[in-house]
Parts: structure tokens; sequence; C-alpha cells
């Protein structure tokens, strides 16, 4: 697999013969991975994988007119081939007044800061095989698990690079461990299905495989013969780990081709209380081994932490260079890449801050209301914000977890979710994008 810096100097090496071959400026993006995965199935193993993929991304300008390209052949011969082809395609495309590279003067200038994203070692594919093992068994070990689906763990390794032609040339590396546990409790028609996994950037950082194999049985076994909730309004509290898909709705919502397009159901509101009095959220790229931390962004930007949400208030745009200068603003590094094709936007490690109360605090007074541990399928609309979504979970009586529930859908739009919402002060750091315990009241459910 390749270093950072022959990924760097590779990525490099393409914008040079771009400039060579008539493109006015161009950038290139580099990621070269590798990864092994093993997985277990009622105490045997049932697969390992192993895979690397390198991939280069060229982004060609001739004037305004620009084309994208990306292969995974990294031969000299190659490389000229896909020069070529971009920089013919860029003569061909039309014009785009908002095309361009980023902001020179905004550029990641120095050495790229060490966010302690890499651990030193590989892990051998014994050690995953005994970790999956370890993780399928404490979980088949926990009273009233019935089956399994089985247990996994992974590790991989990215090198990633980017350079510009207008002076930008950065790379780093990256790890990624995973341990995951997925059984079945119950009999026939009634079994019912978890699941517990752990990712970190270090091995060290991981949760022992034995505590995320019995919370995946001790999760599978508590959803044993569901019911169906009544219909109505009532509070839905979101379980912090699909709490925080409501957050990607939000990013969605402010980013700038959505704002420059008009296709956001927050258009307009840029400043003004979105969210409850209390709400922060915060996006951190320089967070130590945080799952999405980067040094830079994926045009070459320097990156900070960002208020995205202040007190309720929402105080920025997430843009690109492109989508920036649409709206006549400055981009604000969250521009990312992803395979061929211009930069999109993204965030990196995103939360919602921990809120005064405790999460006993946001089930009190609840005489009855809905604990969602799952979320099922995609009805929401970004334009209008409105929200419609199958989910499981638990049904809350007099404050207090009671029955599973299935086969319900909770409904609503965003912008008064948003207002209505309140956070506990649970928060853990385990996923890209972290919440505390949420509560929303006001939500419509529909049971039986």
């Amino acid at each position: 697999m390749l270093t950072p810096d022959i990924a760097q100097t590779r990525a490099q090496d393409i914008v040079d013969r771009a400039r060579k071959a008539g493109a006015d400026a161009a950038d290139a993006s580099l990621a070269a991975s590798a990864s092994i995965e093993v997985a277990v199935r009622l105490g045997q193993l049932e697969d390992v994988g192993r895979s690397e993929d390198e991939e280069l991304s060229l982004r060609v300008f001739v004037g305004r007119r620009s084309a994208s390209v990306s292969s995974s052949d990294l031969s000299s011969e190659a490389m000229d081939m896909l020069v070529a082809r971009a920089v013919a395609m860029a003569r061909e495309a039309p014009e785009d007044q908002w095309a361009g590279l980023a902001p020179e003067e905004r550029l990641l200038h120095g050495s790229v800061p060490d966010l302690d994203l890499a651990d030193r070692e590989d892990p051998s594919p014994a050690a995953l095989k005994e970790a999956a093992l370890a993780a399928e068994d404490a979980a088949r070990a926990v009273a009233g698990v019935t089956n399994s689906e089985g247990g996994g763990a992974s590790a991989s390794r990215i090198s990633v690079a980017l350079a510009t032609s207008h002076g930008f040339a950065g790379a780093y590396q990256a790890t990624s461990r995973a341990i995951q546990a997925s059984v079945l409790a119950g009999q026939g028609g009634g079994m019912q299905r978890d699941y517990a996994y752990h990712a970190a950037r270090h091995a060290r950082h991981l949760d022992d495989p034995a505590t995320i194999g019995r919370l995946a049985g001790e999760r599978a076994i508590a959803r044993v013969d569901p019911i169906q909730p009544a219909s109505g309004p009532m509070p839905v509290i979101f379980d912090p780990r699909i709490g925080s898909s409501l957050i990607g709705h939000l990013i969605g919502a402010i980013s700038g081709a959505a704002i420059a397009r008009q296709t956001s159901f927050l258009l307009g509101r840029l400043g003004e209380q979105v969210f409850a009095p209390g709400i922060t959220l915060c996006d951190d790229p320089h967070r130590p081994h945080g799952l999405r931390s980067r040094p830079f962004d994926g045009e070459g930007l320097a990156v900070s932490p960002t208020a995205i949400v202040s007190d309720g208030v929402l105080e920025t745009w997430l843009l690109d260079s492109a989508s920036a200068r649409q709206l006549g603003l400055e981009p604000t590094g969250h521009a990312v890449r992803g395979g061929g094709g211009s930069p999109g936007v993204g965030t990196s490690n995103t939360y919602i801050a921990a809120g005064s109360d405790s999460r006993d605090a946001l089930f009190d007074g609840v005489a009855r209301g809905v604990y969602v541990t799952e979320l099922i399928g995609m009805g929401v609309n970004g334009v209008t914000g409105d929200y419609s979504r199958g989910a499981a979970g638990f049904l809350i009586e007099d404050g207090e977890l009671t029955r599973p529930i299935q086969e319900f859908t909770i409904a609503g739009n965003l912008t008064e979710m948003f207002a209505a919402m309140t956070a506990a002060n649970d928060l853990t750091f385990r996923y890209a994008i972290n919440v505390p315990t949420l509560r929303i009241d006001g939500m419509t459910v529909a049971g039986g």
C-alpha cells in the first residue's frame, strides 16, 4: 500500500502533467487503502477477506470549463491517457462561472497537523478471528438468545493525499478497527434481531469484544414479544445510536448546494433560532483520533472547529468553494472528496453538546410515549422538512420503559422537531456523528 509521502508525490505528479497538457488549473486526490475482515458464525470461521484499492481522481480547468476523471490504474501510461482525456473533456464542457480551485489565500500552509489517526500495528487475521469469536460467544451466552447472524472484526488502513496546481500538497494516513456481533432471540416467526458494534482508530480504544457481544444479546432479548403502540401525538425519545440521523438531515439542508439551488427547508434561516434554546451543534475536524478527523478539507483548505448551531441559532451554511462563490460567501472548509467528480460538502466529527438534564429526567413526566432504537425507510423531504419513518423501540409509560414495540411510524416536520428538541447530558463519542439521548414532544405516532 502507498505511504502518505508516495501518495502525495503521485497526486502532485498528475497535477503537473495536467498543466503541461494544457490545463489552466488542476487538483488531484489519491486514496490508497488496504483492509482485512474476518467473519464467524456459530463458533466457526465463515469468511476471511482482504482487499487493496487505489483510486486517483483528477479535476482540470480550462478557463471556466472543467472535467473530472478517475482511475485505479496508476501506471505512467495510464496517467498520460487520463490527463489527455480530462483536458479534452474540459475543452468541450459548458462554462461554469462558479468553477475553480479554492481561494489560494485560504489553503493550509505549513506541516499537516498530527491528529493521531493511525495505529502503529495492524492486527493479524488470527487476532481478528479471536476477537470476532469472543464477541459472538458472549452474545450467544446471553440467556434467551436462540440463533446468531455472526460476529466480525475488521482492520483497515488508508493513505489520503491531495495536490493542487496553486500551491497545496498534503497527505495523511488513518486506520480503522471494528468489532461487531448480531444475534436473534425468540422462536419461529417471533424472532427478533439486534446488534452491537464499536469502531475506533486505534485497537486500544475498542471496547472489549465480550462487552460488545453481551450488549448485542441483551438488546435482542429485550425486543422479544413486541406490540404495536396506540396512535396519537406523544413525546418521542431517540436512542443516541439513531438520534444522529436527525443531524444528517440538518447537514443536507444547510449544504451550500441545497441553499444555492433553493431546495432546503431551512432556506433563509441563517442567523435565526432553528433549534430549541440550549441546543448547540459543533463540528470538530481536529478531534484526536476521531472517526472523521482530518487535517485539511477536500480542496486543501485549513479546517477548524465550527459551531454550526449555538444555543439554538443556526450560525453557518456548509460551503465548498463553488457554492460559496455562488452565494457570495467564503468557503467554510467542509469540502469532501469521494471518488470522481467535483468536491461535495460534508462534516467531520459532528456532535450535539450535552444538555443539562439527565437521561432519566427526559423520561420523567412522559405518561405515554415511545423510545426509538431503530428507524426504517427514508421518508424525509429535504425541501419541505416533512418527516415520516418506520420505527421500533420501547413503550414509555409513566416515565418508565415497558413493552417492546414495532411496526409503527413516527412523523412530524423537521422545522418543528428541531424547535422542540431537548438533549440529555449523556453524550459519549462513539460514532462519526454523536448525540446524547434526544426528546421531541408532539410527534405523531401511528401504530395499531
